[in-house]
């Protein structure tokens, strides 16, 4: 199976939002590498950078449905790097 190495950078405006997200990820959680959360207390919203090795197909379910959630954000880097599991 190939995979391949991106970051997910994810804008949470909907703090409601949070514990589905949270939820969603937990679901990929086999694929993520490393997660990076900031808050940004002056603008009330919360930066995520997500690094995952997957399935192409993975990553952009995983992408989608976080780009369902009400109030989140979500875009996807692809590195070239393909790796055979």
């Amino acid at each position: 199976m190939e995979t391949r190495v991106a970051v997910l950078g994810i804008i949470v405006e909907n703090m409601e939002s949070t514990e589905r997200l949270n939820s969603i990820l937990h679901e990929y959680g086999m694929y993520i590498i490393g997660r990076m959360g900031i808050p940004y207390r002056q603008k009330n919203i919360s930066i995520i950078s997500i690094a995952i090795d997957a399935p192409q197909d993975t990553i952009a379910s995983l992408s989608g449905k976080i780009g369902k959630l009400p109030g989140v954000s979500v875009k996807t880097a692809y590195s070239n790097v393909i790796t055979q599991e």
